[in-house]
């Protein structure tokens, strides 16, 4: 993992030394993609569009939240900002990175949460909108335009993570992917005709059950706030 990571770390330094413009919209990336967006923007605005849609993008943000933190717990996973002082590289090598405002993150960082909650919950919207688009159009580009705007998405969202230090490469693939797995087969799984108290429940079940994991973890002797 120490040559992975290594390698993740130049990654991330040739991304720092970029065009100065880039930094800003990195940053400006990493910030409008915190996954609690996905709740406080991109829900209400798919609810306003379709309220099936919303309903989707709500219960699959929500359910792929909690795996996050549940693989988190057990994938581990180092955050670049600590692991280039603690493993020692920075005194084998000259490494030039940059700290931000948002780098020190803690806790595991495998898979990214930006990159897989993200991913999972803009899925059933992307997928609407490329239904919309093929209803009104017969050309292939612009069909296929809404998944073209969610890769590219993903991407940057992707890079920014890297850029300022929270998460390596690899972590960033794995969200990437983990997310888009959980948004293709969790779409047609959505329970759309629920009333809220459903949801409030789901969301209070997923809590504790999340809760009376870490006890368990904790109680068999693994660290997992390390």
């Amino acid at each position: 993992m120490d040559s992975l990571h290594t390698a993740g770390i130049h990654f991330a330094e040739v991304l720092q030394a970029g065009p100065p413009w880039l930094e800003k919209f990195w940053i400006s990336v990493t910030s409008s993609a915190d996954p609690k967006c996905v709740f406080t923007i991109c829900f209400p605005l798919a609810y306003f569009l379709d309220r099936r849609v919303g309903v989707s993008v709500l219960w699959v943000g929500l359910l792929s939240e909690w795996l996050n933190v549940i693989l988190k717990w057990f994938l581990f996973g180092e955050r670049p900002f600590w692991w280039v002082h603690e493993s020692g590289l920075t005194r084998k090598q000259l490494v030039t990175l940059r700290q931000f405002p948002v780098s020190c993150e803690t806790g595991p960082g495998d898979p990214s949460g930006h990159c897989m909650i993200t991913g999972a919950a803009l899925w059933p919207l992307v997928t609407a909108l490329t239904a919309l688009a093929s209803r009104h159009s017969k050309s292939l580009v612009v069909k296929l335009s809404p998944f073209g705007a969610y890769i590219l998405l993903l991407l940057a969202v992707g890079l920014s993570r890297i850029f300022v230090l929270a998460h390596f490469p690899h972590q960033v693939v794995g969200g990437i992917l983990t997310g888009a797995a959980m948004g293709w087969g969790l779409q047609g799984r959505t329970p759309v005709t629920r009333s809220l108290g459903f949801f409030v429940a789901s969301g209070l079940a997923l809590l504790l059950s999340s809760l009376a994991l870490h006890g368990l973890v904790i109680a068999a002797g693994v660290d997992i706030d390390w």
